[in-house]
């Protein structure tokens, strides 16, 4: 699957929210269907959004790449370390959680 691809389509029709602030509320309301956090996010972001992912029983999806990768991936010229897939509009993007169960 063309990760870049389903996650710009996913943020095109669905609801998608970028950064630690806006993932945690989404996270603490149920909303988060998907999380993908790069794989050098902080430590204190990525304690606190797998604590959080667990609770919620909602797939992380570890990105192999730096958060300025994942921020170039969807078109924003900055670091971004974590995303939630609240809903995935016309994307395929929750099928990244099937990789996370294996």
């Amino acid at each position: 699957m063309d990760v870049a691809f389903q996650l710009k389509r996913a943020m095109e029709t669905g609801d998608v929210k970028v950064g630690f602030r806006q993932v945690e509320k989404s996270l603490l309301n149920g909303r988060s269907k998907l999380i993908i956090m790069a794989e050098n996010a902080p430590a204190r972001i990525r304690e606190r959004v797998l604590h959080l992912a667990k609770i919620g029983n909602v797939p992380v999806y570890v990105f192999r790449g730096g958060s300025l990768d994942l921020g170039e991936m969807i078109g924003r010229p900055h670091f971004v370390a974590v995303i939630s897939v609240d809903d995935p509009g016309d994307s395929r993007i929750l099928e990244l959680a099937k990789e996370v169960a294996t």
